[in-house]
């Protein structure tokens, strides 16, 4: 999301490969993007599959107010921000015509975390109003009181670490600042290499909120060219890889997502997992039935399965790794589970 000209549609565009009109106020608009992992790569290179496949990550357009100079968010706008497991923000610094006010994106993102702060605040207060009548959990109540106290002294809820809050009291009240946030300044060409200010980069820390730069104008060139001439022009602006790649890696990791690989002739695929994720659970993400009838999980880390580059050569090796169903899955392994149903 953004304000009004700050650029966020056609960030959206460039992420998504889509062609969403500039200054659309209608319906979220959603686009499907691939994860980008050189690992994915190399596997197939070597399997020569069927069929390639990776992580996904469905990326999502929240319509801006309408007029040009408009700051605040409606209610609208809020719900449809509280549906998206991480936000970002969108901060315009580059000058543009159709605003009347100069590029200012300290207070930008003030105006943006304000208005999330209140937000989250009435939906805690009217919790606790309605605690009066329903007497909840004490555990519950407190966990309420907490946030109230830290939104009231203009902090984040995503500052609260999970032994300090649990967050299972939250679930079904979507609160915004609860939500990953990742901050993107959006700028000129001519700035695309430059690094996040110095007043932005503390304040981003302070917000517990990720940052990074791009130049959508610069991307969006970027993602019409061949493939094969982008590495020059990228070279050119200073940049080693495009803001696609590191966009998608950057919402990625807020997400806390890993990545466990399934392989063979037939199919080399990517599995987005939850970070502490254990075998079982992550075999019910190829199929229940694997689940189900868990047995045991063959595990082989990337990076070993890259020494030796097939799985009679690992056998002979000792080096595959026979795990239970409470093995926490790491980045990177590869899974064969054996099951019975």
């Amino acid at each position: 999301m953004g304000f009004a000209g700050s650029g966020k549609t056609t960030v959206f565009n460039t992420l998504t490969g889509l062609a969403v009109p500039v200054g659309f106020g209608g319906e979220v608009r959603l686009g499907t993007v691939k994860v980008p992992d050189e690992r994915i790569d190399a596997l197939s290179k070597i399997f020569k599959p069927k069929k390639t496949t990776y992580a996904e990550i469905i990326f999502a357009d929240i319509p801006g107010e309408h007029g040009a100079e408009k700051k605040g968010l409606s209610r609208k706008a809020l719900v449809q921000i509280r549906d998206q497991e991480v936000v970002c923000l969108v901060l315009r610094a580059f000058p543009n015509p159709a605003l009347e006010t100069k590029p200012d994106p300290p207070a930008d993102l003030e105006s943006f975390h304000t208005e999330c702060i209140l937000s989250d605040l009435d939906l805690v207060e009217r919790r606790l109003d309605r605690a009066k009548k329903d007497k909840p959990d004490a555990m519950e109540l407190a966990a309420f009181e907490r946030m109230k106290t830290t939104l009231e002294h203009g902090w984040p809820l995503r500052s609260l670490s999970p032994e300090a809050l649990n967050r299972d009291y939250l679930k079904g009240y979507g609160f915004l600042t609860d939500r990953p946030l990742l901050v993107v300044l959006n700028r000129s060409e001519q700035e695309a290499a430059a690094p996040l200010p110095d007043e932005l980069t503390r304040r981003l820390a302070e917000l517990h909120a990720a940052g990074m730069v791009l130049s959508a104008s610069v991307e969006a060139e970027i993602a019409a060219m061949d493939p094969a001439d982008q590495p020059a022009f990228l070279a050119d602006l200073g940049l080693a890889e495009s803001a696609r790649t590191r966009f998608i890696r950057t919402a990625y990791g807020l997400l806390d997502l890993i990545s466990f690989f399934t392989v063979g002739e037939d199919e080399v695929r990517a599995w987005p997992i939850r970070r502490g994720t254990r075998a079982r659970q992550a075999a019910g993400r190829i199929h229940s039935d694997l689940e189900r009838g868990f047995i045991r999980a063959e595990v082989v880390p990337y990076h070993v399965f890259m020494e030796y580059k097939s799985e009679p050569a690992l056998r002979d090796a000792g080096r595959l790794q026979v795990e239970g169903k409470d093995y926490v899955v790491a980045d990177g392994d590869i899974l064969h589970i054996r099951f019975n149903v």
